[in-house]
C-alpha cells in the first residue's frame, strides 16, 4: 500500500480494496462510499486492470470487500454502494443475511440517455444501496440534504401545486427521496481527468451531508477519479480512499482544488459553498484510524 498524496484531512493510497481495508481499525469509519467495477469490461488508470471475471467469482470478490467495509464500520456508520441493479440485488441478499446491517434506502440515479438493448426495457437508472450498522444511524442529517421547490426556466413558476398546500411546506426545502433525477452527467472533458466513467459531486454531496458530521471519516477503497475525496475535502471530513490503479487522476483533483484552479462544478441544485479558508480552520488528526 504505497501513499500518493495526503492534505490536511486526508490521504490517497494506491492499493488494492482489501490491503486498504484491512489497514482500518475495526469499527473506525464513519461513512463508506464505494462505487467498485460494474464487470463490464472496462478498463482503469495506466495499470490496465480490468474487470472481465465469471460471475461467481465477482460475487466471491465483492463478498469479501463487502465483509471488511462492515468490520471498519462504526457503530451507526453507513454503508453506500453503487453499482448496476443486477449486483445491487446479490450485494443486498448478502448484506440482508449480516445480523448488524440493516437496509435504509435503494436509491434510483436517473441516467439521463438510456440506450436500447435487445429483448430488454431500457435501463433508465443506476442503483445505490444505503445500509446502517445497527438498528439506528449514527446521523441522519436530513435538513443538509433538502431540495428546493421546482420552478419552471421558463415562466418562474412553481412546476408543481402540492396539492394547495404549498403553505405547509417545510421553509428548509423539500425532502430528499429516494430517486435523484437531478444528477448532470460527467461528460465534458474539464471534469473528468481519466477515460472511464465518473460520478457527478452531487451524489457524494448528498451521501457525505446526510451520513457525517465535520471531522468525520469517511473512506472509499475504489477511489478512481477522486471525486469522494474532493467533496470529502471541501465538505471538511477526513476521508481516506484508495485505488488498485494508478492514482494520478485523483493526486491531479485534490491538486488542482488546493491551487485553487479546479473548475467549479455546478448541479441542478446548488453548488458546495465550503471554502479553503474553512478547511483549514479545522484543526484535524490525520487517518487516526490506519492501524499503520
Amino acid at each position: 500500500m504505497r501513499s500518493v498524496h495526503s492534505t490536511k484531512l486526508g490521504k490517497v493510497y494506491q492499493a488494492d480494496c482489501m490491503e486498504f481495508l484491512g489497514a482500518l481499525k475495526t469499527a473506525s469509519v464513519h461513512t463508506i462510499f464505494a462505487d467498485p467495477p460494474f464487470n463490464l469490461k472496462k478498463h482503469y488508470g495506466k495499470n490496465g486492470n480490468g474487470d472481465d471475471l465469471p460471475a461467481e467469482k465477482y460475487l466471491a470478490w465483492s463478498r469479501q470487500w463487502i465483509s471488511e467495509s462492515v468490520r471498519v464500520l462504526a457503530p451507526g456508520g453507513a454503508l453506500f454502494i453503487y453499482n448496476l441493479p443486477k449486483w445491487l440485488i446479490e450485494y443486498g441478499c448478502y448484506l440482508n443475511s449480516m445480523a448488524e446491517m440493516n437496509f435504509k434506502h435503494w436509491i434510483a440515479v436517473d441516467k439521463a440517455h438510456s440506450l436500447p438493448i435487445p429483448n430488454r426495457l431500457s435501463p433508465s437508472h443506476y442503483g445505490m444501496l444505503y445500509y446502517i450498522k445497527g438498528p439506528k444511524p449514527r446521523v441522519f442529517n436530513r435538513d443538509a440534504v433538502r431540495t428546493p421547490i421546482q420552478k419552471c426556466r421558463h415562466c418562474g413558476k412553481d412546476v408543481k401545486d402540492y396539492g394547495g398546500h404549498k403553505k405547509y411546506l417545510n421553509p428548509k426545502g423539500l425532502n430528499l427521496t429516494d430517486v435523484w433525477d437531478d444528477v448532470p452527467p460527467v461528460r465534458h472533458r474539464k471534469y473528468k481527468n481519466r477515460p472511464a466513467n465518473e460520478l457527478a459531486p452531487i451524489i457524494l454531496e448528498r451521501v457525505i451531508k446526510l451520513t457525517t458530521n465535520p471531522g468525520d471519516l469517511i473512506c472509499d477503497p475504489f477511489a478512481g477519479g477522486g471525486v469522494t475525496a474532493y467533496v470529502a475535502e471541501r465538505l471538511n471530513r477526513r476521508w481516506a480512499v484508495a485505488d488498485v490503479n494508478d492514482c494520478a487522476a485523483v493526486k491531479e483533483r485534490l491538486v488542482s482544488l488546493e491551487q485553487g484552479v479546479h473548475p467549479e462544478w455546478g448541479t441542478n441544485r446548488k453548488r458546495i459553498t465550503e471554502t479553503r479558508a474553512d478547511r483549514e480552520s479545522l484543526p484535524l488528526p490525520l487517518l487516526d484510524a490506519l492501524t499503520n
